[in-house]
């Protein structure tokens, strides 16, 4: 497998496939094909895991791409203007967690399944941050990242709080829990929400600047109303 990340402001992801490799896609990821490329719907892992993609807000069929012959292409886009970052899982045996929405594509050997946090309090109040997806296996996995990518590596104790929409990815070794803000006036009137992210190291998280329901949210809010 090879690929080429085309363009800047929405780019796309295009893979070069011999015979018999596969990348796989949420339903509806792809952007282009060439001649040679077999495409095949199901539910990836079973229903069991396809059902609990809900909850990701992922489509619950996967689509993979089979080279029916050498040097056949698939690309995929990003949905919003950012970046693409390609990830070798073959050099993290532990795997990586991502944040729902993070996902764009991978190889065939890879295995993405949700990843509960064990705190139920981060369930019920942590909004987004509860559910994550665990990516394992050997071969690239590709993250769709909103704005521009920013990688953290945290020493061992180290902490960071982030804004939920901001995190893209970390480490196993990278304990996961919601916090809520302190302080009335910080919550009523800082604008950022009731809850952070607290990401404790050591071990690498990746980040991104945008957090697109915020940006949502402002286009949003100067849309005029219906009548």
């Amino acid at each position: 497998m090879k690929y080429e990340i085309l363009g800047k402001t929405v780019p796309t992801i295009e893979v070069t496939l011999n015979k018999g490799e596969t990348m796989y896609t949420q339903s509806g990821g792809m952007t282009w094909q060439t001649q040679g490329i077999k495409m095949t719907t199901n539910a990836r892992g079973g229903i069991a895991r396809s059902l609990g993609r809900i909850f990701t807000g992922e489509s619950i069929f996967m689509t993979s791409y089979t080279a029916e012959s050498d040097e056949a292409k698939v690309a995929f886009a990003t949905t919003v203007p950012g970046d693409i970052m390609p990830i070798n899982l073959s050099t993290i045996p532990e795997g990586l967690i991502m944040q729902k929405g993070a996902f764009l594509c991978a190889e065939d050997g890879v295995d993405l399944k949700l990843k509960f946090n064990k705190k139920l309090s981060t369930g019920l109040f942590g909004g987004e941050g509860f559910i994550l997806q665990e990516a394992k296996g050997n071969g690239y996995l590709f993250l769709e990242i909103d704005g521009d990518p920013i990688i953290k590596e945290l020493q061992a104790g180290e902490v960071i709080k982030v804004d939920t929409g901001n995190v893209v990815a970390f480490e196993q070794s990278v304990s996961y829990e919601i916090e809520t803000v302190k302080g009335l006036g910080n919550i009523f009137l800082g604008g950022e929400g009731l809850f952070l992210t607290r990401l404790v190291g050591p071990g690498k998280v990746i980040l991104q600047s945008q957090n697109f329901m915020d940006f949502a949210g402002r286009i949003a809010s100067i849309l005029p109303l219906g009548k």
